[in-house]
């Protein structure tokens, strides 16, 4: 506020030197640590922002999955935010009309449709604005992290529904954290970093860079890495690599999502570049809010793993009683050097999981229990 006082500002090139050609009916990721620039990107795409430089070409309609339900006006009902929206993402009034009954059906808010927006909860909000986006008839869709809308059940049904989609032959680029998605969904990815493209290659060799990305910087911060400033020290070779992770329910059954109350196996595969005796493996689960709820070692479980030679894999198998709150959590799979465990290998992000109810409850877990009640 100043009068004679200098201003001056840092210029922040969010996505710079992007270059992707992605083929019609394809199912394209894009993925990449906070702040990377794949939602802009997506944005670009959509027409929110205008690039500065470059080109972009669109052969098809588009329908963006980008922060759902802008454009919805709180004092109007769902019946007159649904036509609305639908005529803003490019339907007619009768198409947005004729569509209305399988709107609100997927959204199941049949009960509320005369509702105002400004009563509806935040996740009520968002399930009306997915279930609209989804009845447009685009060729392309721009999907934004939006599998995580409403609860575990309105997630499935957004897994099946994309499935539904890229069986039409729909093309879609999907942002996402989840690297078990992008490998379960995308035909090749794309990752970024600092906007600029580190790698364009098929779905599991981007996921692999992205875990080695993102614990190469959680490494650095702890101080364990030089930074990207130190020229002094050579990159350590891997010893072990965590090729893959996931869930399997029943046993042997590859899924994304389980029944509460029911046995539930975590199944990893760490291919060894030397010789290690003892490793150890280690497995967590986090919720969406961040909170570690379940970490199981081979070490704190004091299981011996034993030597493995160069070139082996081991295949590691964990079982537990599946005690969660319904949601979706997400799979972190290590293996580390014996001893404290802090010479880790590898670290892999990978699966979500979506815990089914399997009756009403509350809390962040469903613990075994019983009551003793007696009268006196």
């Amino acid at each position: 506020m100043h009068p004679f006082r200098s201003s001056s500002y840092d210029l922040l090139r969010a996505v710079q030197d992007v270059s992707v050609d992605i083929a019609p009916g394809e199912f394209f990721g894009i993925v990449g640590r906070n702040g990377s620039g794949k939602s802009t990107l997506l944005k670009c795409l959509a027409g929110i922002y205008d690039v500065d430089e470059g080109e972009l070409t669109i052969n098809g309609r588009l329908s963006p999955f980008i922060e759902l339900g802008v454009g919805f006006n709180p004092d109007l009902t769902a019946r007159d935010n649904v036509i609305i929206n639908a005529i803003m993402l490019g339907l007619s009034r009768k198409q947005a009309s004729e569509r209305f009954d399988d709107i609100l059906a997927f959204a199941e808010l049949e009960e509320f449709v005369d509702l105002k927006l400004k009563n509806y909860s935040s996740g009520m909000h968002v399930r009306l604005a997915f279930a609209t986006a989804v009845q447009v008839d685009a060729e392309i869709l721009l999907i934004d992290e939006v599998l995580a809308v409403g609860d575990a059940a309105f997630q499935q049904k957004c897994f099946d529904e994309f499935m539904r989609l890229r069986s039409e032959g729909r093309t879609m680029l999907f942002v996402t954290h989840d690297m078990a998605s992008v490998e379960r969904f995308c035909d090749r990815a794309m990752l970024l970093e600092a906007g600029r493209v580190v790698d364009i290659a098929d779905p599991a060799s981007i996921a692999r860079r992205y875990n080695q990305l993102n614990f190469a910087m959680v490494r650095q911060e702890q101080g364990a890495l030089p930074s990207h400033g130190a020229t002094d020290a050579a990159p350590k070779p891997q010893v072990a690599q965590v090729l893959n992770a996931w869930f399997e329910w029943p046993r042997g059954k590859l899924t994304t999502s389980a029944v509460q109350g029911e046995t539930c196996d975590v199944r990893m595969d760490v291919e060894f570049m030397e010789d290690v005796d003892d490793p150890i493996f280690s497995v967590s689960l986090q919720s969406e809010a961040g909170h570690y709820l379940f970490v199981a070692s081979t070490d704190t479980s004091h299981v011996d793993t034993g030597p493995f030679r160069t070139g082996s894999v081991a295949e590691v198998r964990l079982s537990f009683e599946n005690h969660l709150a319904p949601g979706r959590y997400r799979l972190f799979a290590t293996t580390a050097r014996a001893g404290l465990g802090a010479d880790v290998f590898d670290a892999h992000i990978s699966s979500s999981l979506i815990v089914i109810p399997a009756h009403p409850g509350g809390g962040m877990a469903d613990l075994p229990h019983g009551f003793d009640i007696k009268r006196r």
